[in-house]
Order: C-alpha cells, then sequence, then structure tokens
C-alpha cells in the first residue's frame, strides 16, 4: 500500500507552485484497479479548470518519476493518477472546511463512535479548535474531535448550489472520448 502522508509531502509543494491548494490525497482500488487521487482547488474559484488538472498532474507526474528513479519507491506497482476539482458536494477535509462551509448540510462518518454515533448528517455549525460541530437531524447538536472524522463530505442542496460559483467548463470539449467510454 501507497505511504499517504509521504505522497502528500511530494504532492503538496507542486500544488502550491501552481498556486492551488491540496484537498485531499487518497489511493483507491486494488490490483491494476488501482488510481492515486489527488483533488486540489484554485483559491480564487475553489475548482480546478481541465487545463489547470492536467498542469498539475504532470507536475506531480514527473516529481514522482524522479524520486523513483532516485530509489524511493512511492507507490508500489501500477495505478493510474487522477487528478480533480473537489466538485459542489466535496469532501471535506481540512480544518477550514468545517469553517469555511460551515451553514451547509453535511454528513459525516467517524472512525469510532461519539456520543453514541458513527454517522451524522445536518448543517455544519462549524469547527472550534479541535472539535467539529455538527447539528444533526436526529441528535441534535452534537461536538465531535476532529481526529476522529473518516469522512465528510457537503450534500447537495439548492442552499449550496445557490453558494457554489458556477463551474467553469472551459477544456471539457477538448476532452477526447475513448472507444471504451462510447460503448457505455
Amino acid at each position: 500500500m501507497a505511504d499517504i502522508a509521504r505522497l502528500t509531502e511530494v504532492i503538496e509543494p507542486e500544488a502550491k507552485a501552481l498556486g492551488f491548494e491540496l484537498v485531499r490525497v487518497k489511493m483507491t482500488g486494488s490490483g491494476e484497479e488501482r488510481a492515486l487521487q489527488i483533488m486540489a482547488e484554485d483559491p480564487a474559484t475553489g475548482q480546478l479548470l481541465v487545463e489547470q488538472c492536467m498542469h498539475l498532474s504532470r507536475r506531480v507526474s514527473d516529481q514522482i518519476d524522479a524520486i523513483e528513479e532516485g530509489g524511493e519507491v512511492l507507490v508500489e506497482g501500477a495505478y493510474n493518477l487522477e487528478v480533480s476539482s473537489p466538485g459542489i458536494d466535496r469532501p471535506l477535509t481540512r480544518r477550514k472546511d468545517f469553517a469555511d462551509w460551515a451553514g451547509h448540510e453535511a454528513k459525516i462518518a467517524l472512525s469510532e463512535k461519539v456520543h453514541g454515533h458513527r454517522k451524522l448528517r445536518g448543517e455544519l455549525v462549524g469547527i472550534e479548535g479541535d472539535t467539529v460541530t455538527i447539528a444533526d437531524k436526529q441528535a441534535g447538536e452534537v461536538a465531535i474531535p476532529f481526529n476522529t472524522i473518516h469522512s465528510a463530505q457537503l450534500v447537495f442542496t439548492d442552499k449550496l448550489m445557490a453558494a457554489t460559483q458556477p463551474l467553469d467548463m472551459t477544456g471539457v470539449e477538448d476532452v477526447e472520448e475513448t472507444d471504451e467510454e462510447e460503448a457505455q
């Protein structure tokens, strides 16, 4: 398995050099179907254009290749590199995400039970220090330690749609479909 912390150390400076903020680094799949997923955003827009994704992908790929040519294996075996924008119903991975998106509906999965709950869904109240607060639809207001959050994501709502800048689709028309995509 890949060391996500080490990969983040390699990827984050490449994103910053392009003026982007890293949202998430994640390894998914197994065997020959593995993917290294990198999610980043331009702080000015909260998204990445297709061209920006391509630039970041090339920089990260070149940096990983250079490190591995030096003898350090960052990812064992074959994998696909996927670079994307976080999207509207984005994952909440950084402390600032919980502050920035307070007032919007979110769903949170915990790595362990907190106040008898493993999953919460409701309006995100915010974060203070290392404590995230959510107004769960059933349990009421629940304060949870940031380090117990396994995953968190915004829920697509009309309010979120209204608060989100329109997605810029520049470059999408230049993406070519492969035979595999056309067959679906």
